[in-house]
């Protein structure tokens, strides 16, 4: 099945679940990402068993803190 994970198109098998997709797309550091899917977040203790389904789309994002230095 297609579905479109960070803006590209992906095939993979059917019934893979949030979990497995973090895994197969290499992310880094999975216990640090957010996941929207279908543009809404995913709570991470429904990762299991969220499973993935034709031209979804699922999304990792990193939130990053900041700030300003020395101004």
């Amino acid at each position: 099945m297609i579905i479109k994970v960070n803006g590209e198109d992906k095939e993979i098998k059917d019934g893979v679940n949030v979990t497995e997709i973090l895994k197969i797309e290499n992310v880094e550091m999975p216990d640090m990402v957010s996941v929207q899917l279908n543009d809404e977040f995913i709570d991470r203790d429904k990762f299991d068993a969220t499973i993935l389904k034709q031209n979804d789309k699922i999304d990792f994002l990193y939130f990053m803190g900041g700030g300003s230095f020395g101004l």
